[in-house]
């Protein structure tokens, strides 16, 4: 019996939901046109300017690096030298 009526309740609220009628979009509304393109060429071109960026800093830095290494490196063999011998 609860069955029975939970089942009516179900297709009452079921037949009360009324169903969307299918429409077709226009092809100005799915395309992104040209600003779309726009903002995604803008946005290409900064990622590639950023990255032309960041390889020129990472660069910078491991050509510092290397540079200070040779520096110690010089200064190490200066102190391991004795006093008399000047080269």
């Amino acid at each position: 019996m609860i069955a029975d009526a939970i089942l009516r309740a179900g297709v009452w609220l079921t037949a009360a939901t009324p169903t969307p009628t299918p429409t077709v979009p226009n092809d100005d509304q799915v395309t992104p046109g040209y600003v779309g393109f726009l903002v995604t060429f803008a946005i290409a071109v900064v990622v590639i300017l950023l990255i032309i960026d960041m390889v020129r800093r990472i660069r910078r830095v491991r050509y510092r690096a290397e540079i200070a290494e040779k520096l110690d490196a010089e200064q190490a063999g200066r102190e391991e030298r004795p006093e008399g011998d000047e080269r």
